[in-house]
């Protein structure tokens, strides 16, 4: 009997200690089978602009989700901290962030880098150009993979340029006074943005440097008399209180920036993760434009009902305006030219591809 029982016991634990051995081979397993072992990445996306703005909103809720879908079933994943509005790094200073290795990828506006991302700046020296916001973003972040010039701009910075090129909506005149002609410019004081401020040589006007924190309080104290503006942010600053009269001039929509990451940190990942950081910015191309699209529907609705007068300057006087200008796109292309940049080639790649897709320009830039 007692060794019935002795036999009974071993043949227990035997039973018991196999299955624990199974169990700790199929974890062990389970641990190593491909995909299911992600490395976590720490990553910090940076922009200084607050989630307000659609570009830095499109980042968080749509690039990002689609880099992390790109990666589900990969051998990585990515733990994301986003530091926006100011929290890592002020508005124009996120290459900065990056450069000191506080962020890997970010929202960069090469619309406050003129010199040191010259080229990306072409369509604020080409005004009059397409309204089309889909058209000049496609085209100019196209340019990226036609002329290596113009990525190699963003390497020389350590920067990854990934593509989801973001930009403005076309931009419009606001003024105090009725506009149907370049003559009712004369002598008016003009608020502009930076580059925009070429769009007043030679017109009449006096262009006056300012952006949106200003434009309000300069028209209301009459230090301008107007202001060259996109309508998403003229509805928002609720321009239309002290510039009722909104003329839609078609000064054409510009490329402000994209979504780039360190490159000295890029060209360490695997190539799966270079991948879709790459591949997720169609998404964000995609969903920032449809985005940009329902905002500026919504910009002129709240602009109409806040009693501004809305009219269309004619396609002659659109033409006499472009006309009137020194030809600013040559003058910057030869500069750069001079600088060893392509400045020309890029100027003219640009002028040819609005051309192809049916634009119809009052003024070709590259051709004089």
């Amino acid at each position: 009997m007692p060794e019935l029982l002795l036999r009974c016991n071993w043949e227990e634990n035997f039973m018991s200690f196999a299955k624990t051995l199974a169990s700790c081979t199929l974890a062990a397993a389970t641990l190593c089978a491909p995909g299911l072992r992600a490395e976590e990445l720490d990553v910090t996306a940076v922009a200084g602009h607050p989630p307000v703005f659609l570009w830095v909103n499109t980042l968080s809720e749509s690039y990002i989700p689609a880099v992390n879908a790109a990666l589900e079933g990969t051998d990585y994943s990515i733990s994301w901290t986003e530091a926006y509005g100011g929290t890592l790094a002020k508005v124009g200073g996120e290459m900065e962030a990056m450069e000191d290795g506080l962020a890997q990828v970010g929202i960069v506006s090469s619309l406050f880098e003129p010199s040191l991302l010259s080229l990306q700046n072409v369509s604020y020296v080409t005004p009059f150009g397409s309204p089309d916001v889909d058209l000049v973003l496609s085209t100019v972040d196209g340019m990226h993979d036609e002329i290596p010039a113009m990525r190699k701009l963003w390497e020389d910075l350590d920067l990854e340029y990934l593509g989801g090129g973001f930009g403005l909506e076309d931009y419009l005149l606001m003024t105090t006074f009725p506009v149907e002609s370049l003559a009712d410019l004369e002598g008016r004081k003009i608020n502009a943005p930076g580059p925009a401020v070429n769009w007043l040589k030679d017109t009449g006007a006096v262009g006056v440097s300012g952006n949106l924190t200003t434009y309000y309080n300069d028209i209301q104290s009459g230090v301008a008399e107007g202001v060259i503006v996109f309508p998403t942010a003229a509805a928002a600053a609720k321009l239309f209180e002290v510039a009722p009269y909104v003329t839609r001039v078609h000064f054409g929509a510009q490329f402000a920036g994209g979504i780039v990451a360190k490159k000295s940190w890029f060209d360490e990942q695997d190539p799966v993760v270079q991948d879709a950081l790459h591949a997720a910015a169609e998404t964000f191309a995609a969903d920032y434009r449809s985005g940009l699209e329902t905002r500026v529907t919504a910009a002129f609705k709240a602009m109409e009902e806040g009693g501004a007068k809305i009219t269309e300057l004619s396609e002659d006087e659109r033409s006499v305006w472009a006309n009137s200008l020194p030809n600013i796109a040559m003058d910057w292309a030869k500069d750069l030219d001079g600088k060893g940049l392509p400045g020309t080639m890029v100027l003219t790649t640009y002028m040819t591809h609005l051309k192809e897709a049916g634009v119809e320009l009052p003024r070709d830039w590259s051709a004089e």
